[in-house]
């Protein structure tokens, strides 16, 4: 029997709510604690990607350094209601340069 994996979105109400009308999982939370706790929640559970906030992953490296190697969860960085930060982009890049060698963006 396969096993079914869950995506979620985390950050402030008004960023995530609309990741629900495509089937996703949200969790709307107020502060970086409520934020830190419903990942390590998550990540406990059958979550493979969780779509989280730039806002509040700015604030909660230790949960960000403690997922990045691990297969699940995946988390993924996402701009909230104020916009992007470029913590998002800049992940991706010093992935894609561990993973290559090299800058290819």
């Amino acid at each position: 029997m396969a096993t079914t994996y869950q995506i979620a979105a985390v950050g402030d109400w008004e960023s995530v709510m609309g990741f629900r009308a495509l089937g996703l999982d949200t969790y709307p939370v107020a502060s970086v604690s409520e934020a830190k706790e419903k990942v390590r929640d998550l990540a406990k559970e059958n979550c493979a990607v969780i779509y989280l906030t730039e806002q509040l992953a700015k604030d909660m490296d230790d949960i960000i350094s403690r997922y990045k190697d691990e297969l699940r969860p995946a988390i993924i960085l996402i701009p909230g209601k104020q916009g992007s930060l470029g913590i998002g982009k800049a992940n991706i890049q010093r992935a894609i340069e561990r993973a290559v060698g090299a800058d290819i963006l």
